[in-house]
């Protein structure tokens, strides 16, 4: 989901120069992992670069054809009005997530990646109770803009667009947790040649611009 309005605008911008039309559908990523990997018939898969290599590894994607597109970043938010939380260093971060009432974070990758910091901060027995998972597909921001949740957490491309929240900052960079996003061939392709032009047109110059729009920056 973290590239879903990114992948919409290049593969518009491939179709507006003269590539094949392409039908995207855009899932979470364990979703889309899984139904890659039970053999459904798709010509191309973008996931996490370490979730593309399992699809390799395990013969769902053809070896040596991984593109990395993007890095994307995490960033914190809170409700539209609700006072900022100091994001200025390790330190300050860990006492925002035990100060705040609840939290939230993706389930994906990032997520993952949170969870170990908080574990490495010795606050996960602390906050667990107050932490609130989303529901499969649910953005966090959507939790955070309802009032479900006062601190949350995903990446910025799932939040700069969610309507009702503040974007607090991305995480000090000392603990940025940088998600590389890649694309590869499905086995299952039936026009491989096209798909790696696709991939080479994601990962070219022209397509920059998008993945700074978009909150994110070229692989």
């Amino acid at each position: 989901m973290a590239t879903r309005l990114l992948l919409a605008e290049l593969l518009q911008a491939w179709q507006a120069r003269g590539g094949a039309p392409v039908q995207i559908e855009s899932v979470g990523g364990v979703d889309a992992a899984r139904r890659v990997a039970a053999g459904e018939a798709f010509d191309l898969v973008v996931l996490a670069a370490d979730a593309i290599e399992r699809l390799i590894a395990s013969g769902h994607a053809l070896a040596g054809s991984r593109v990395d597109l993007v890095h994307s970043g995490v960033a914190v938010a809170v409700r539209s009005g609700a006072p900022l939380p100091d994001l200025s260093s390790e330190a300050a971060l860990r006492a925002a997530v035990l100060a705040a009432p609840t939290l939230s974070y993706s389930t994906g990758p990032s997520g993952v990646a949170l969870a170990a910091l908080f574990e490495r901060w010795g606050v996960m027995d602390e906050i667990r109770a107050r932490i609130v998972t989303p529901p499969p597909g649910v953005p966090v921001g959507t939790l955070v803009a309802s009032g479900q949740v006062a601190l949350g957490f995903q990446q910025l491309s799932e939040l700069i667009h969610v309507p009702g929240i503040t974007i607090a900052g991305p995480l000090p960079d000392a603990i940025q947790i940088d998600t590389v996003f890649s694309g590869a061939v499905c086995t299952t392709c039936t026009q491989p040649a096209t798909v790696r032009n696709l991939l080479a047109f994601m990962a070219s110059p022209v397509a920059a611009d998008a993945k700074q729009r978009q909150g994110m920056t070229p692989a």
